[in-house]
């Protein structure tokens, strides 16, 4: 399973807004994530604003085309635009910096010890 790393600038001063707005995001949102294919999504937040996201998806940019074209997406888009830094317009989901994964754990263990549990089809961390 492709596993992403992304990163974006959430404004220092509303950290505590986007924290907030995350403790409840709306049912149809988690479902529109859900059925576009993003599994294990995890967001992170540092007290400087940076935030860090993680998500395992079979194609990233299929997913995330998914989400995008949906109506609660474009909604919760605009709702939380004020939050972030240098967007320079558009929404959010759509100024993601991507990260090169260099390092796994499981994957270089599996590796030095012959398995490869992690890649067998039904086989997840």
């Amino acid at each position: 399973m492709p596993r992403y790393c992304l990163v974006g600038q959430v404004r220092p001063d509303r950290l505590d807004e986007y924290r907030r707005r995350h403790a409840q995001v709306w049912p149809e949102l988690l479902t529109a994530l859900k059925e576009a294919g993003w599994r294990h999504y995890t967001l992170f937040l540092g007290d400087d604003g940076l935030l860090v996201g993680y998500v395992e998806a079979d194609d990233l940019a299929a997913a995330q085309a998914a989400v995008a074209a949906t109506e609660v997406n474009d909604r919760w888009q605009r709702q939380m635009s004020d939050l972030f830094s240098g967007l320079d317009g558009g929404a959010p989901d759509r100024h993601w910096r991507l990260l090169d994964e260099v390092f796994d754990l499981d994957d270089q263990f599996d590796a030095a010890n012959g398995t490869a549990a992690r890649n067998e089809p039904g086989k997840e961390r």
